[in-house]
């Protein structure tokens, strides 16, 4: 028999820098290729070489576009990859998106951390240009979803329908008659904008991620919670800050306030979408309609609805307009993007409220501010924190432990072995039991870089 040595690169014992290196007898694959975020300590592995012949790789297939899960490709093609980038045409868009923004990102951090002279670093180099971005780019081939490709005589795959984000999937690869199932990110069964989840009917080899494995969402009153947050935000004369992820939340959000206002639940107060990779999703929501819940009409509606912002001009004037509004800006975790800059101007003030939206990684300003920091780090300077904190994690975008379970249950066969991944390690590990309990499987926590073989 044949074997295949898989290696955990990232999303090993924690929820960021999602990575699968594949060596079979045909081919040597990526699942996934994800830039680590969060603590320090993670987020300066990002800068190490990856313990593999890079230049060996055939194919890198892709789960879904999020940073987490792409954010290391323009790096992959620096140590010497050639070969090609396949997902879905609305997964390709969005990672297309995200390696663009977040680019300029670097490379407006490294030039502001050389000018202002903050960083360790002489000079302060951008972990990838916008040039190295759209050379990555240059690779990607969109494949149909819910169809085989093969990638070689003994090896083809598949993806389906995820929910999570627009264009996100599962993957079903084959090698050799084995068939290794990677979750990706599993979306809610009851999302606002996205379809339910399509769920695996057999795998061998499972490996599924674990970010909610210890809990499920509350039941919360979304709409009331809104509603009472805006209601104050005018009563104080404030700002309603949400920090979001650029895809599907910011969306969802979007449609949130748009329905309250429709049910004249809100009064018309401004609200402004700044987040310039948010502002690029939202037409990858009209370019593929089949992706999502929305009609074009509902979706027009809502763009109309808010101001979008689309240059750092507006954003000061934004903070400098003494209406009270709401300001919905990247990034989700507070790791970076416009909402700094919201955050640095308005977060010493009493009758500014920061509503967190889903998942806050260790280590992530999101963090620290749910854990109720006084201080928060901005541009190398602490500023101190006065502004109310709130959190609605019933919006997330990630399966909670039920829903994970349920994911699991249209499995007709029993694994021969289930990997745990993308999980902080207490959720890991209550998943992991939950599991064991549940169906007497066979599950295992792998550590970062740790290499397994498994028959074929």
């Amino acid at each position: 028999m044949d074997t295949v040595k898989i290696q955990f690169l990232g999303a090993s014992g924690t929820v960021t820098g999602s990575k699968y290196h594949l060596e079979t007898p045909e081919l040597n694959l990526m699942v996934d290729c994800g830039m680590f975020q969060g603590l320090k300590e993670l987020r300066q592995m990002n800068w190490e070489p990856l313990p593999i012949h890079v230049e060996k790789l055939d194919f890198v297939l892709l789960t879904h576009g999020h940073l987490d899960h792409t954010g290391y490709l323009p790096r992959l093609l620096k140590e010497g990859f050639k070969g090609q980038i396949l997902g879905t045409s609305p997964t390709l868009a969005i990672t297309a998106i995200i390696l663009k923004d977040s680019a300029k990102i670097h490379e407006e951090e490294a030039e502001k951390a050389n000018k202002e002279g903050y960083s360790k670093h002489d000079p302060a180099l951008p972990f990838y240009t916008l040039r190295e971005a759209e050379r990555t780019i240059a690779l990607f081939s969109a494949i149909e979803n819910n169809e085989w490709t093969s990638l070689s005589s003994n090896i083809r795959f598949r993806t389906q329908y995820n929910g999570h984000i627009i264009g996100a999937t599962f993957i079903e690869l084959e090698i050799f008659g084995k068939r290794f199932v990677f979750s990706g990110d599993i979306g809610r069964r009851a999302d606002l904008l996205l379809e339910p989840p399509e769920r695996p009917e057999w795998a061998d080899y499972l490996f599924i991620e674990s970010t909610y494995g210890n809990k499920n969402h509350p039941e919360e009153d979304v709409e009331a919670i809104l509603t009472q947050l805006v209601i104050k935000t005018i009563h104080q004369q404030g700002t309603l800050i949400i920090p979001s992820f650029a895809v599907e939340r910011l969306q969802s959000l979007m449609y949130q306030l748009w329905m309250l206002y429709k049910k004249n639940k809100i009064p018309n107060i401004p609200i402004f979408i700044d987040s310039p990779m948010g502002n690029n999703v939202l037409s990858v929501f009209e370019r593929f309609p089949k992706w999502h819940k929305l009609s074009l009409q509902e979706y027009r509606a809502m763009c109309e609805h808010v101001n979008i912002i689309s240059s750092y001009k507006e954003t000061w004037e934004t903070i400098d307009d003494p209406r009270p509004k709401i300001v919905i800006a990247g990034s989700g975790m507070v790791t970076g993007g416009r909402v700094l800059t919201y955050l640095k101007q308005l977060v010493d003030l009493k009758n500014t409220i920061v509503l967190l939206v889903g998942y806050q990684a260790e280590g992530t300003r999101g963090k620290q501010l749910l854990e109720g920091a006084h201080e928060l780090k901005l541009f190398g300077k602490y500023y101190p924190v006065k502004a109310e904190i709130r959190h609605l994690e019933s919006l997330s975008a990630h399966a909670d432990q039920s829903e994970l379970l349920h994911w699991t249950e249209a499995l007709k066969n029993i694994p021969e072995q289930v990997f745990l991944v993308h999980g902080e390690p207490t959720a890991l590990d209550t998943f992991r039991s939950k599991l064991v309990y549940t169906y007497h499987w066979h599950v295992h926590i792998p550590k970062l870089y740790e290499t397994i073989e498994l028959m074929v």
